[in-house]
């Protein structure tokens, strides 16, 4: 693959039924893990698995570890998020933009411009040469391109992420470094 909307035609063309995990610990498992010792992990191959059902795997890894994360903000007082808001290469993809929206239960708005960092840099930079005024202009800059609406049911999202949790304990250290 040469681009992450290539990877969108294969995680459509994956078994649905496939029980694949991908899990990206390859120096580790940072947060809400803290496992140096993690190591990363293909689970659930059979002969039947090829290279879509990989592929969908490892876009699902994000998905989750995005879950992960936002799950941990919220078990440390942060409010659940009613949208979450996406940039970067991946969010290009449409079919894993739907399974992010999906898996964490909440819609998805992905931008126009996609590297909204660089665009926020630029728009700092001019924020200290004077050219913009402050931080009140910024939301102004930012257009939504298209919004994810989650579409799974709790059931199976359920199940799907209690699968994923298995596939981390699977690949975790017996010591961890901070719990």
């Amino acid at each position: 693959m040469r681009n992450a909307a290539e990877s969108v035609a294969l995680a459509a063309a994956a078994d649905p039924a496939a029980r694949v995990h991908f899990v990206p610990a390859f120096t580790g498992l940072g947060a809400p893990y803290w496992d140096a010792r993690a190591r990363g992990a293909i689970l659930g191959l059979t002969r039947d698995t090829g290279i879509a059902e990989i592929v969908r795997a490892a876009l699902e890894a994000v998905c989750f570890q995005t879950r992960e994360l936002i799950d941990a903000m919220a078990a440390d007082g942060a409010a659940p998020p009613v949208a979450l808001r996406v940039d970067g290469g991946l969010v290009v993809n449409d079919w894993a933009m739907q399974f992010l929206a999906d898996i964490l239960g909440v819609p998805v708005e992905r931008p126009v411009v996609t590297e909204t960092t660089a665009m926020g840099a630029a728009y700092l930079a001019g924020m200290a040469v004077g050219v913009f005024p402050g931080l009140d202009g910024l939301p102004a800059f930012w257009q939504r391109d298209r919004r994810f609406e989650p579409a799974m049911s709790d059931d199976e999202r359920a199940t799907r992420y209690a699968r994923w949790c298995d596939a981390v304990r699977r690949v975790r250290s017996s010591e961890t470094d901070a719990g």
